[in-house]
C-alpha cells in the first residue's frame, strides 16, 4: 500500500502529535476504519483543508473525528462540521 508523509500544522492533536511532527500514513482505498485511529482527509466545509484527527465513532459509513487536545477550541473537529463521510479520508496514520 501506498504511504504518504503529513506534517502536522496546529495543536489541535497534541499532545499525541505536535506542530511540525511528520507522520507517515496509508493511502485509504477502502480499508475498514476503526475506532482509535487516527486519520487524514479532507475538510468537509473545505476542501483546499487537510485535516489530521482522531476517529472516536464509527456509524454507518459515518465518521465521528475529534482532536487529542483537551482544549475544545483547539480543535476545527465533528463538533463543528458533523460527522465525516468516509470519501473525504485520504489515509490512515501507521
Amino acid at each position: 500500500m501506498e504511504k504518504i508523509h503529513v506534517t502536522i500544522r496546529g495543536n489541535s492533536m497534541w499532545p499525541t502529535l505536535t506542530e511540525g511532527q511528520e507522520i507517515l500514513a496509508t493511502k485509504y482505498y477502502g480499508q475498514k476504519i476503526k475506532v482509535g485511529q487516527i486519520i487524514v482527509f479532507k475538510h468537509p466545509f473545505d476542501n483546499t483543508l487537510i485535516a489530521v484527527k482522531r476517529v472516536k465513532a464509527v456509524d454507518d459509513g459515518l465518521l465521528f473525528v475529534e482532536g487529542d487536545n483537551p482544549d475544545p477550541t483547539a480543535s476545527n473537529d465533528s463538533h463543528n462540521f458533523g460527522l465525516l463521510k468516509q470519501e473525504f479520508v485520504i489515509a490512515i496514520a501507521v
